[in-house]
């Protein structure tokens, strides 16, 4: 279980020393030792990745920099061209091999003391408790009644879910940390004035001491991605909040219904179709809900093909840190989605709530 906060270790073998040498000539070695001893739960997590294209690489490149345990890259699909685009771990030459075991000797260089795994499986395929045995799961590229499936299952069993996804200029992330995640914050202390001083008006004011701190124990609570999904923007409450959501949010609907009906993204090859359709289910799932089309502008189309490698850096930067923080329980997490827009180069979080009055029952 990591729910609970225990005291860390932060003893620094050999290995580690070797391996964080330039952190520990960067900021000393007791910083390092904190920092490790802070992860001494990220040390022991076991992490599936699903999906092993651009945004993949990023994500599994920062958890193995940050040190998990162990981390499998499960992906049945065949390197292309167009997969390697924006895909660092998978060497040149290597179309027409599986992606997962194309990407395995450039990942596991990344940090040797990290077991990294290949899986060459569908993720279709796998039984309910093939996903039990991780601590967190990350799923990139996959259909959305997938992930909604997955997301079922491991909430049921406390195993931490991640969705993201980069459509061209556009990405996102998603979390369920379950409806209790426990995790603590670094604070400065503050510091009871002394008997005895002088009178005045902030004699009584606790004072902050900028050279110590203290852990503030703290508890965040989540949604599934079902709920997340499906919210009933006819209710009163949701349409309040209408203005504060980002488009991204419907655009994310709009290119997970493509990727159902399609068995696929929108692909540049066939760029006019494609946009033809995207704008057909832009108009079906606005309309579904009782919104408007210009929600979501006719240009949406010539922004969303393809995954752009800055695009992937940023939101992989992002889902690798939101996996690194709950698994050692420290800081506060993103709840529940991120919308990264590389056009604006700005990232907004939006938080979906589990109320009756804002979700579809």
């Amino acid at each position: 279980m990591l729910d609970t906060v225990e005291k860390e270790d932060t003893v620094i073998s050999e290995e580690e020393a070797a391996q964080y040498d330039r952190q520990i000539r960067l900021w000393g070695l007791d910083a390092q030792k904190s920092n490790i001893g802070l992860h001494q739960r990220l040390r022991g997590s076991h992490v599936l990745l699903v999906g092993l294209r651009g945004l993949g690489a990023e994500v599994a490149k920062n958890l193995i920099l940050a040190g998990v345990k162990g981390l499998t890259l499960l992906d049945h699909e065949e390197v292309t061209e167009e997969s390697c685009r924006a895909q660092f771990l998978i060497p040149v030459g290597s179309e027409g091999q599986n992606r997962a075991q194309a990407s395995l000797e450039r990942a596991q260089y990344l940090n040797p003391m990290v077991d990294v795994k290949a899986d060459t499986e569908p993720v279709e395929s796998k039984p309910d408790e093939f996903f039990l045995q991780f601590d967190a799961v990350c799923l990139t590229g996959c259909p959305r009644d997938l992930m909604i499936r997955i997301d079922q299952i491991c909430s049921q069993k406390n195993v931490k879910v991640f969705c993201g996804d980069v459509f061209g200029y556009h990405g996102y992330m998603f979390s369920n940390l379950g409806p209790e995640h426990h995790y603590v914050e670094e604070k400065l202390k503050a510091v009871k004035p002394s008997e005895g001083t002088s009178d005045g008006p902030d004699t009584k004011k606790p004072k902050v001491d900028p050279s110590e701190t203290t852990m503030v124990k703290k508890t965040a609570s989540f949604c599934s991605l079902k709920e997340a999904l499906e919210i009933d923007w006819t209710s009163e409450k949701a349409k309040a909040s209408l203005k504060r959501t980002p488009a991204d949010y419907f655009l994310l609907q709009v290119l997970l219904k493509f990727r159902t009906d399609k068995g696929r993204d929108p692909q540049p090859s066939s760029f006019a179709d494609d946009s033809t359709i995207l704008r057909q289910i832009r108009d079906d799932v606005l309309e579904a809900q009782g919104l408007a089309s210009d929600l979501i502008p006719d240009e949406f189309v010539s922004y969303c093909f393809s995954e752009m490698a800055p695009v992937c850096a940023v939101v992989g930067g992002v889902l690798g840190q939101e996996i690194v923080k709950a698994l050692s329980q420290r800081d506060a997490p993103h709840r529940n989605f991120f919308f990264f827009d590389g056009l604006k180069g700005s990232g907004v979080v939006d938080y979906f709530a589990t109320k009756k009055l804002y979700c579809k029952q």
